[in-house]
């Protein structure tokens, strides 16, 4: 992942981060359930970009990269159907 994109991730999770202490504080001062829920919903709503970013980071640099030196220096060394696998199961967890 470049720079720019592990800069912009870290921004969102930290602001994630914030978001799941704002619940916690809602939760403290009792706050109606509603308002608690569409917070949870725009925490996942964040997250769901968050992982969006990092497919896209993942896809650009390791997978269509691979072989460049510009992948993860953990990036393994796969063929064409092990990276495709590899795509097909981060997808499918991530869309849990």
């Amino acid at each position: 992942m470049d720079a720019d994109t592990k800069k912009r991730v870290g921004t969102r999770v930290k602001r994630i981060a914030g978001q799941v202490a704002g619940v916690q504080r809602m939760l403290d001062e009792d706050r109606y359930c509603v308002d608690v829920l569409n917070q949870i919903a725009a925490i996942r709503s964040a997250l769901d970009a968050v992982g969006v970013e990092l497919i896209s980071a993942h896809l650009e640099s390791c997978v269509t990269g691979h072989g460049t030196g510009s992948e993860h220096e953990c990036a393994k060394s796969l063929n064409k159907d092990e990276l495709l696998a590899e795509v097909r199961a981060v997808l499918s967890q991530f869309l849990k």
